[in-house]
C-alpha cells in the first residue's frame, strides 16, 4: 500500500514501516527547521545591533527583519510539507494570510521545537550506543549492554520522529488549506462535473430528437405510403407492413429513450408536469400531489425530477407495490418531496437500488435522502433540497 503521509506510514507494520523511507523523511523534515531558526537569528541579531546603535531603532529594524523573512519561509514550510505529506496542499483565496501567519508562527517557536524534538529524539539512543566511547571507565560488559540498549532504542525513535513530523505535517496543512476549504473545493468540483454531465444529456436528447428520430419519422412515412400501393396479400406487401411495423416500433423505443435522457417536459413546464408525466407512464398506479410556488432553480428541478424517476423506476421493479404516491411542498426555502408506496419494503442502498447514487447527486445541490423500508413495507424516500 502506497502511504500518501507520515501518520497513515505509521499503521503499517513494524518492519515495513522501520524499512521504509518515512523515518528518515520525518527526520529531514524536523532537521529542516534549521532555515527558519537562521531566520529568526537574523531577527534577533537585526534587533540586538539596532539597539546598541539606538533603542529606537531596534522598534523598526527587528519587525523589518521578520517581515523580510515570512514570504521566504512561507513558500519553504509548503515546499517542506511534501516530505511527510505527498497530498497536493489547496490554495484558498485567503492563502497568503494563513501562509503569513505559519512563517510567523515557525519563525518565533516551532523551528526549535522541531529541533529540541529531534535532538532529544536521537540523542538519547546515540549517547547510549556510545558509551563506552564517552565513559571510558565503563567495564566491557556493562558499555556493552548500553551500546545494545542503545540500539534497540532507535526503532523507538523512528516512530516518534515520524509521530512528531507527522502531527507537524498535519499542522500545516490545517493552516495552510482548512478541511472546510477542500471539502468546497470537492464540492465545486462536482457540481461542475454533473453541470457537464446535465449538458451532455441535453445535447444527446437534441441530437437523437432532431436526428434519428426525424429519420424514423420519414422513414416509417415512406413505408406507409409504400404499403398503400401493394396488395396486402404479396410477398412484397406483407414485408413492406412487417418493416412499417418494426420502424414504427423502433420510433416509439427511441421517443421512450429520449425522454429518458432529458425530460422536455421538465424544461418546458417545470417540475409538476414532469412528475405528472413520468407518474403516468409507471405501470403501477401513482398518486401525484405537488404543491409548488411556480418554477424552481433548474439545478432543483432536475435533481429532484430524477430523484423520483429513479423511485418510481425501483418502486415497479422491485416493491412488489399495487399503487404509490408522490407529495411535494417548498417548506422555509426548501423542496422536500415523498415518495411512498405499499410494496414489501426492505430496500437496501448496499444492493445496487441506484439510491447511492442519487445520495451523491443530492448532495452537490447540499440535499438530503432518507429512506424508510422496513420489511414487510411500506417505504418512503423523502428528499430535501434547500432552493
Amino acid at each position: 500500500m502506497l502511504n500518501r503521509t507520515a501518520l497513515e506510514a505509521l499503521t503499517r507494520r513494524p518492519l515495513p514501516f522501520l524499512a521504509s523511507a518515512w523515518p528518515w523523511r520525518g527526520a529531514a523534515y524536523l532537521l529542516a527547521s534549521v532555515v527558519p531558526g537562521l531566520a529568526a537569528g537574523a531577527t534577533v541579531g537585526a534587533t540586538t545591533l539596532s539597539a546598541g546603535v539606538t533603542p529606537y531603532l531596534a522598534f523598526v529594524a527587528g519587525p523589518a527583519a521578520l517581515a523580510l523573512c515570512v514570504l521566504p519561509i512561507a513558500a519553504f514550510e509548503r515546499l517542506r510539507l511534501r516530505l511527510v505529506d505527498r497530498v497536493e496542499v489547496p490554495k484558498p483565496p485567503d492563502r497568503r494570510k494563513r501562509e503569513v501567519g505559519l512563517a510567523v508562527m515557525t519563525v518565533l517557536a516551532l523551528w526549535w521545537i522541531d529541533l529540541v524534538m529531534l535532538a532529544f529524539t536521537l540523542g538519547g539512543p546515540v549517547l547510549v550506543i556510545l558509551t563506552p566511547v564517552v565513559q571510558s571507565d565503563v567495564n566491557a560488559v556493562a558499555g556493552t549492554a548500553g551500546s545494545v540498549m542503545g540500539v534497540l532504542l532507535l526503532p523507538v525513535a523512528a516512530y516518534t520522529i515520524t509521530a512528531w513530523s507527522g502531527a507537524r505535517g498535519a499542522m500545516v496543512r490545517a493552516v495552510l488549506a482548512p478541511q472546510d476549504s477542500e471539502l468546497s473545493e470537492v464540492l465545486r468540483s462536482r457540481a461542475r462535473l454533473v453541470d457537464a454531465f446535465e449538458m451532455e444529456r441535453r445535447r444527446i436528447e437534441r441530437d437523437l430528437h432532431d436526428g434519428a428520430q426525424q429519420r424514423l419519422v420519414a422513414l416509417s412515412m415512406t413505408l406507409g405510403v409504400a404499403k398503400l400501393d401493394l396488395a396486402a396479400d404479396s410477398e412484397l406487401g406483407r414485408l413492406i407492413a412487417q418493416a412499417h411495423d418494426e420502424a414504427k416500433r423502433a420510433l416509439a423505443e427511441l421517443r421512450e429513450l429520449i425522454r429518458g435522457v432529458h425530460s422536455q417536459v421538465l424544461t418546458d413546464r417545470g417540475l409538476a408536469a414532469a412528475v405528472h408525466d413520468v407518474a403516468g407512464r409507471s405501470p403501477v398506479p401513482v398518486a401525484v400531489d405537488l404543491d409548488l410556488p411556480g418554477r424552481l432553480p433548474a439545478p432543483v428541478e432536475v435533481t429532484a425530477y430524477y430523484v423520483v424517476s429513479e423511485a418510481l423506476a425501483n418502486l415497479a421493479r422491485h416493491s412488489g407495490a399495487t399503487r404509490g404516491a408522490v407529495t411535494g411542498r417548498v417548506e422555509r426555502g426548501t423542496l422536500v418531496v415523498e415518495v411512498r408506496d405499499d410494496g414489501a419494503g426492505g430496500a437496501d442502498p448496499a444492493k445496487g437500488t441506484g439510491l447511492t447514487g442519487l445520495a451523491d447527486r443530492l448532495a452537490v445541490v447540499d440535499g438530503r435522502l432518507s429512506l424508510s423500508s422496513p420489511p414487510g413495507g411500506p417505504t418512503l424516500v423523502r428528499t430535501e433540497i434547500p432552493c
